[in-house]
């Protein structure tokens, strides 16, 4: 264990035990669901390829959360994922890069997509404090990876690429040619999250589609697919304001920060000013809330185990951030993160990524996330309606979908759903089970045997009726033109 590690665990011990206990509790039940390098995952993880084994450790290198959820996706689909994963990666460090002039950048972003099916492409230009420059200088690992690909997980990623490369030159351009980058409105705001987070949710949708794992019309959700995208693109450009605004990066909109007085963001985290920032943070928190709903849509939709941890892991964690960024003055100065222990556990008792197995306790988690930035709306903020709003369209769904007067218990035989009594919706349950009861004795009559069936011989006649009269009016009505046509021309 490393030493910098050691330190925070005997911090957490004194100044959150019960997470630290969380946290030993996950490592020690968390079972890792693959093992890459075993001999018979060579097939689908391609862990015999020296080429692919490279592509794993840069995975593990650029994103250490993405990299466990990844490696534990089922089949193919991890490989995939991960190579997915690397291209946008190597895609967003040339975007981020700001010493590269605009003529560089502008067509390398633009031929990107170009560049996956050239062996060996690599590029060493990008400047040393990027933290995934390394990538980009041994691209040509990962171009020779995605070329083995089979068609219809290298097209998705290729048409993805193409989007998303065109959305971030034509944003990148406009940086290029001011001052300084920044996004005056709302609508611009969700075009740039569409480009840098929605287009790899509809990727991911089209993948888990292509790979069999999910049903087809999976990649066609491209709405719910672009949702989840935006919740966690939101959740991440909220929580990294200060650090985005020292390195002139504005990406909360013009629109919301202006309506506080404010004329430039830095104005924001001075001491002065703090209160009023906070009505701006939080409009951000009901900006990025407002795709809650669809993201536990989409997760509803997803069959495979491992797809759902996948995605649904990541919205969890996004729901803990914007709680704990909500109201939260710390965001205005420094990069606000989750402590480790806090993501092992929603709360003192419960495991936040332990949880995230099914529809029902992400349905809970977002609940319970939901309730808490409630408590802390203020009346005083010129949101908190929409904020109490939003909120309450969390409660509604979760109440729709997994009412609270049904309670689900698992045990020997199997999970049962079982009627909470003392609720006053038990009541109406009640009510209707009686009365099928009352229904299925009279079918089957006083004694209780089989029911008592009569057959009628008689015949039909109201249908006659209704059949002949419909029948009669047609002729009435036919004889009637007939007549009318006679008259005109005969005059």
């Amino acid at each position: 264990m490393k030493l910098s590690t050691a330190l925070q665990m005997l911090r957490l011990l004194f100044t959150h035990p019960e997470e630290l206990r969380s946290l030993i509790t996950f490592y020690l039940w968390h079972e890792q669901k693959r093992d890459l390098a075993a001999q018979h995952e060579h097939p689908t993880s391609g862990w015999d390829r020296a080429s692919m084994r490279k592509c794993w450790e840069y995975l593990t290198l650029t994103s250490r959360s993405f990299s466990a959820v990844i490696k534990e996706l089922d089949g193919d689909l991890a490989r995939t994922v991960c190579l997915f994963y690397l291209v946008l990666r190597g895609l967003d460090t040339i975007e981020d890069d700001t010493t590269l002039p605009d003529e560089v950048k502008q067509p390398m972003l633009r031929s990107f997509h170009e560049k996956l099916s050239q062996p060996g492409w690599c590029f060493d230009g990008i400047r040393e404090q990027e933290k995934d420059r390394k990538l980009l200088v041994d691209f040509g690992t990962v171009v020779e990876e995605v070329m083995l690909m089979e068609p219809k997980y290298k097209d998705a990623i290729t048409d993805i690429c193409l989007k998303m490369e065109t959305g971030m030159a034509d944003f990148c351009h406009r940086a290029a040619t001011s001052s300084e980058f920044g996004i005056e409105s709302l609508q611009e705001y969700d075009l740039y999250c569409h480009y840098v987070a929605g287009l790899v949710g509809e990727g991911l949708s089209r993948l888990f589609a292509a790979s069999g794992k999910e049903a087809l019309w999976i990649g066609d959700e491209l709405v719910l697919s672009n949702s989840m995208g935006f919740l966690l693109q939101k959740t991440n450009i909220l929580r990294d304001f200060r650090e985005d605004v020292d390195q002139g990066r504005l990406f909360w909109p013009k629109e919301i920060w202006s309506r506080y007085g404010f004329t430039h963001p830095r104005e924001m985290y001075h001491l002065p000013n703090e209160d009023r920032a906070l009505w701006a943070l939080s409009e951000m928190t009901l900006d990025a809330l407002r795709h809650a709903v669809d993201a536990l849509d989409y997760l509803t939709l997803l069959k495979n185990q491992s797809v759902f941890n996948f995605c649904a892991i990541p919205a969890t964690m996004a729901l803990a951030t914007l709680e704990l960024c909500f109201m939260n003055k710390n965001v205005l100065h420094r990069n606000v993160k989750i402590r480790k222990g806090q993501a092992a556990s929603s709360h003192a008792e419960f495991k936040l990524i332990m949880r995230s197995t099914n529809p029902r306790e992400v349905a809970f988690i977002f609940q319970d996330f939901a309730r808490k930035i409630h408590a802390k709306a203020l009346t005083s903020d010129p949101n908190f309606i929409a904020i109490c709003v939003v909120c309450g369209k969390i409660e509604q769904w979760v109440e729709r979908h997994y009412p609270s007067f049904v309670a689900i218990t698992g045990g020997s035989d199997g999970v049962q759903a079982g009627i909470n009594e003392s609720d006053v919706r038990a009541r109406i349950v009640k009510r209707d089970r009686e009365i099928d009861l009352k229904l299925e004795k009279e079918r089957r009559g006083a004694g209780g045997g089989t029911p008592q069936y009569k057959e009628d011989d008689s015949w039909p006649w109201e249908l006659f009726a209704i059949v002949g009269g419909a029948m009669a009016v047609m002729v009435a009505m036919g004889a009637f033109i007939v007549w009318l046509i006679i008259t005109y021309f005969s005059d």
